[in-house]
């Protein structure tokens, strides 16, 4: 799994530009527009805590888990708009300060590792875009990726009552995926090798799950499959107006690109890292179909 230390740089190091750039309570996944892009990023994002909320049967009252939980955005909506209890993990620091500074419950911890002495069982629980990060390329290599999955739906199995639900959105390969051993990234810029190349430095740790199936094989027999939808097309666009928000002039902002300058200039490995801000080889795999995206929810059995 990416640990503290990958995530970290991840979503920690850029956490001010990406508060800058997309909202105090950064929604930093795939929004949910349905084919209709005339919405605005704030609209499909409502639309997508929306749909979750409703998912899980969320009303006032429950009790809610929300995992990997960045910036908060799903939290802010259910304080806001569900009136419900709810906290959030996350491995970030900075994400934490950040949702804390904003009056969240959020602690920094390992979703994989909760147990029902920790906080007790929850009416529902999400995980939107945790699973990304659950196994690595060396245990995928090793063998154990499913194994990964089977004791992350264990874990989920304990925290919820019969009938519970859980929501999780997440990133896989799709079917024009590569053998690894053609990832390089010294191939052509551009190629299904460069930015899968890119991809691995970008989120260090992490690899994906080979298409839904791997993850809804690994929920059984804990779990039954609710709802299954592709929301690779509607990344593309979430993508698309991300960069056009990271782009746009903020002395703050710019000030901050400008402070990552000389690690830039003096370390390789950094300028691969933080390739996101001049390509998007997570939106070049989309557009691919290197990569897809699903929104799948699940209940207790």
């Amino acid at each position: 799994m990416a640990d503290k230390k990958d995530l970290d740089f991840t979503y920690t190091t850029i956490d001010n530009i990406f508060r800058l750039s997309i909202g105090e309570t950064a929604d930093f996944s795939g929004a949910k527009y349905d084919g209709d892009f005339s919405m605005s990023l704030e609209e499909a994002q409502k639309a997508k805590h929306k749909f979750i909320a409703d998912s899980l049967n969320i009303k006032k009252g429950s009790k809610v888990l929300d995992m990997a939980c960045g910036w908060g955005p799903f939290i802010t909506y259910c304080i806001k708009e569900r009136g419900v209890s709810i906290m959030g993990l996350t491995l970030s620091e900075g994400q934490a300060t950040a949702c804390r500074k904003n009056g969240m419950n959020v602690k920094v911890k390992d979703c994989r590792t909760v147990k029902t002495e920790d906080f007790g069982v929850f009416d529902a629980i999400t995980c939107i875009g945790g699973l990304e990060h659950f196994c690595s390329v060396e245990e995928w290599k090793a063998g154990r990726q499913e194994q990964v999955y089977s004791d992350f739906f264990q874990t989920l199995d304990n925290l919820l009552p019969k009938g519970g639900r859980f929501y999780m959105q997440t990133m896989t390969f799709g079917k024009n995926m590569i053998d690894f051993e053609d990832i390089d990234v010294n191939a052509e810029k551009g190629s299904a090798s460069h930015v899968l190349a890119l991809m691995i430095k970008e989120f260090p740790g992490s690899w994906l799950p080979y298409g839904p199936e791997m993850v809804i094989r690994n929920a059984e027999p804990h779990f039954k499959l609710i709802s299954q939808s592709s929301g690779r097309l509607d990344y593309i666009e979430t993508i698309g107006q991300w960069r056009k928000k990271f782009r746009k002039f903020s002395l703050k902002k710019y000030w901050l690109y400008a402070s990552l300058l000389p690690q830039y200039i003096t370390n390789k490995e950094f300028r691969h890292q933080v390739a996101i801000f001049r390509i998007s080889p997570n939106r070049v795999c989309f557009e691919k179909e290197i990569m897809e995206h699903y929104r799948l929810v699940f209940e207790k059995i």
